[in-house]
Order: C-alpha cells, then sequence, then structure tokens
C-alpha cells in the first residue's frame, strides 16, 4: 500500500481540505469493509502467523497484535469493519456523545505535513449514541469480533458541567453492551469544560456512578461487566496524575490511555494562531514521558495504552520501552499511510519474539 500512498494518493488528499481529506478515506475503509473478497485477502495478508507472535492479553481480552486505531478516526462506526484488514490489533471508535451534535464551525481540522501534526478543534462531531448503537446492532458482538473495539464516550457540548455524570450514564448504558471495552474521555480541549472533568472532585464523581452502572449491568442475567479505561491529556502536572492515578486505583478501572492531544505549542507552532489540540509527531516526546511515570508510580500494574507521536516503528517502540502495553495511532496514518498498521504491528511482534 505504500508505494501507492506516498506517490499517488496523498498528495491528492493533501490538495482538499482536511476534513473532507478525513470523510474520503472514512468512505475508502467503510467501502473496503463491504467488500468482503477484498476485506479478508486482505485480512490475511496482514495478519500475524499465530504460530509464530503470541497475541496480547489485556482486561480480559485478546489481541492478536499491540497497534490499534485510536479515537477521532471513525466516529460513527462506518469504518471499523476493515481495520483488521489493514493490519490492526484493535480498533476504537468515537469519540460518541449522548447527544448527536455537529461539532464546532469549520474549518477545524489543519494538517502540518513539515512537521507531522495537526490541529484539530472538532468538538466531538457525532451522529450520537442511538444511531452508534443502533449500526454496531448490524455486526458481530463484544468476543465475537476479528479484534476487539473499543468505544470512546465524551460529553454532550450541551450537558452542563453539573450534568456530565448524567451525560455519559446516557452513553453508557446504550454502549457498554456493544463494546469490547469503553473509553472515557475527559481530556479533549475542544468541548467546553471537559478538561475539568479530570480535576479530583469531579473525576471521582464521574467514575464512582460509571463503574457503579456496570456492576449493576453484570449482575443482570446475560451482563457482563466492560473494561473501562480513561483517556488523559498530556498537559497534566505530575501532581495532576497522581491524584488520577488514586481514583483509578479507588474504583477499580482497568487501565489509562495516554495521551490525547496538547494545548502546548512546542517549537514552529508558537507562531501558529489555531485553536484546538495538537497531535502527530510535537507529542512524540511528551507521551512517553507521560507514559513512563505512569508505568513508575504504579509499579507496572496499571495496563497503558500509549498514544501521539507514532509515525514508525521506533516511535511505537518507545511507548513500550516507556511502559505501555499496547498503542494507538491516527496522526501517522494520515502522513504514513495505510501501510502503517501493519508495518509496526510486525516490527513489535518481532520486538517481542527477540525478547
Amino acid at each position: 500500500m505504500d508505494f501507492l500512498y506516498r506517490p499517488l494518493f496523498r498528495p491528492a488528499l493533501f490538495r482538499m481540505d482536511s476534513e473532507r481529506a478525513h470523510e474520503v478515506g472514512v468512505d475508502a475503509m467503510a467501502w473496503l469493509g463491504r467488500l468482503a473478497p477484498l476485506r479478508w485477502a486482505l485480512e490475511a495478508a496482514n495478519r500475524l502467523d499465530a504460530s509464530i507472535y503470541r497475541p496480547v492479553s489485556l482486561f480480559g481480552l485478546t489481541f492478536p497484535n499491540r497497534v490499534g486505531l485510536a479515537a477521532g478516526f471513525d466516529k460513527n462506526a462506518r469504518a471499523w469493519p476493515a481495520a483488521a484488514a489493514l493490519g490492526f490489533g484493535h480498533v476504537e471508535i468515537g469519540t460518541v456523545t449522548a447527544q448527536a451534535q455537529p461539532g464546532n464551525p469549520r474549518p477545524r481540522a489543519f494538517r502540518y505535513p513539515e512537521e507531522g501534526a495537526i490541529i484539530n478543534r472538532m468538538g466531538f462531531n457525532n451522529e450520537g449514541a442511538a444511531a452508534v448503537a443502533e449500526r454496531l446492532r448490524g455486526h458481530a458482538g463484544p468476543g465475537r469480533r476479528k479484534i476487539p473495539l473499543g468505544i470512546n464516550l465524551g460529553k454532550s457540548k450541551v450537558a452542563p458541567l453539573e450534568m456530565a455524570t448524567e451525560d455519559y450514564l446516557a452513553s453508557f448504558r446504550r454502549l457498554a453492551p456493544l463494546a469490547d471495552y469503553l473509553v472515557l474521555n475527559v481530556s479533549s480541549p475542544n468541548t467546553p469544560d471537559l478538561r475539568k472533568l479530570q480535576d479530583e472532585a469531579r473525576l471521582r464523581e464521574l467514575l464512582a456512578a460509571i463503574t457503579a452502572e456496570n456492576a449493576l449491568a453484570a449482575g443482570r442475567p446475560g451482563g457482563r461487566k466492560v473494561p473501562i479505561l480513561l483517556k488523559i491529556a498530556p498537559d497534566l502536572s505530575w501532581t495532576q496524575i497522581d491524584a488520577v492515578l488514586v481514583a483509578l486505583y479507588d474504583y477499580q478501572l482497568d487501565g489509562v490511555i495516554a495521551t490525547n492531544t496538547t494545548l502546548a505549542r512546542p517549537g514552529p507552532f508558537a507562531a501558529v494562531n489555531e485553536a484546538g489540540g495538537l497531535s502527530g509527531r510535537p507529542l512524540r516526546r511528551r507521551a512517553p514521558e507521560v507514559v513512563r511515570y505512569l508505568a513508575l508510580q504504579t509499579n507496572g500494574r496499571l495496563p497503558i495504552i500509549g498514544v501521539g507521536g507514532i509515525d514508525d516503528e521506533i516511535s511505537a517502540g518507545e511507548k513500550l520501552d516507556a511502559g505501555a502495553s499496547l498503542v494507538q495511532v491516527y496522526s501517522g496514518l494520515i502522513f504514513e499511510g495505510p501501510g502503517l498498521p501493519a508495518r509496526i504491528a510486525k516490527a513489535l511482534a518481532d520486538r517481542d519474539r527477540r525478547g
């Protein structure tokens, strides 16, 4: 795929507005998901040989490799059935909110190819939890998919901060039965006040309600306890991360995703006058710093998914060296193309074999 993407498809996509190019990518992946013979052929070509490479067990789930598609690409659960064909070992859809919402005004996504970076202020544009749930019901459910499916939940913009917990609960009740794992996104910079949910008191209120609902659902006939992860920002101080960790332990969350986009504007971005979260290569240093701190503070007992600045095998390996068990890519996929996940997955699996 790489030999076609860079000379042919990437120039055409990069001549488009960033969001239009994203929509074309989602449409293409959704088309691949519906074209079964081609999808099966690509799955076979990109699947790691199970007789040689061991899968990864985490959260009670089995991941065929360490590389996942991060939330933000497939917001409405349209493209995820093709993720395994590209070599992904898991896929995370969303961010999904309880209420359908258009997101922030356009333009709201900006590419910086020289820096391998993106600034976005999308604002959780999505069709809402009910529509996403209905779409997912047409596919195989948890435990019956080729790769685990995570669902990333956020706060509806119309929900005031004091109603955030009820808003998340509404999404949880609709989508938890359909997810292999769930992520509470409290770290996007593009929904007003959302990051305030990382403050200790508000975070504890949210985690208490979600974990209680999860336990209640597991106690019903045919119910199950869904693994729950928290996605945090790279801009938290070590003291703030310590408070987050205490809450994660107190409410027995299953893991943490580090990190979301940053509000920092390092290097050449100091002169860029665009609001939103910065992702891609500028996060390559900060994201593993946060992963390493989390791993050290928890003695490696808290499963971590490392995200941020991954665009090759080396940057992916840095997250594992810091203490992550899985990694996720998104911005790197835009710049490097659809061959990236399979290439990284193979390299990380080879690294595991070498010990």
